[in-house]
């Protein structure tokens, strides 16, 4: 039986808290469990195992992930858009480090089409139809664009560009007004 009080959401949420205090590669159920102050076991009525934990703390990040993106991205197009999109992605890297993480956690076919995952790709696509790009050319701008925040992010987390001119914030702007014009410009099919 359930303890009272610990229901799965906050089971989530304490895990996803964990995430970006510890990493999330270091959430297990024992580490939760200390940080609830409950036994091990007591976390089993609300999680299968350490793998479904990692998988709901990643759903809840892809939530909340999506939700900052769209009221971000809300009424702008192009580059406005573009920007909004990248900042609050950047935004919420830095905030919740082990949540971000989640976010990229590998998720079973099934589980991933029924996340916001989905919201995330429809948001990216609805961004470069303001490009004027073909089907193709959105997948790969897609995959241009996520490499992008993904790796950038990682980078500025790990201090990358704490020593040299000039700061992050700059070169991000400047990076983020080139894929802007790359995405105007776009080569042709070959």
């Amino acid at each position: 039986m359930a303890r009272a009080g610990l229901a799965a959401e906050r089971v989530v949420r304490a895990g996803a808290e964990l995430a970006d205090e510890i990493g999330f590669e270091h959430v297990t159920p024992s580490e939760l469990a200390r940080k609830l102050d409950i036994k091990t076991a007591s976390l089993y009525s609300h999680v299968k195992n350490a793998h479904d934990l990692k998988t709901r703390i990643a759903l809840l990040a892809l939530e909340e992930l999506a939700d900052q993106a769209s009221a971000a991205i809300a009424g702008r197009a192009g580059r406005d858009a573009l920007r909004a999109f990248a900042d609050a992605y950047r935004d919420y890297a830095l905030r919740r480090p082990g949540r971000f993480t989640a976010a990229r956690f590998r998720l079973d076919p099934d589980t991933a089409a029924a996340s916001a995952a989905v919201r995330h790709s429809r948001m990216m696509r609805a961004i470069l139809r303001g490009y004027d790009l073909t089907e193709v050319q959105e997948t790969h701008a897609v995959r241009l664009l996520g490499s992008f925040f993904s790796g950038y992010v990682e980078l500025e987390a790990a201090g990358g560009f704490r020593y040299s001119s000039p700061d992050s914030q700059e070169s991000w702007t400047e990076i983020l007004d080139a894929l802007d014009s790359l995405l105007r410009n776009w080569p042709s099919p070959s």
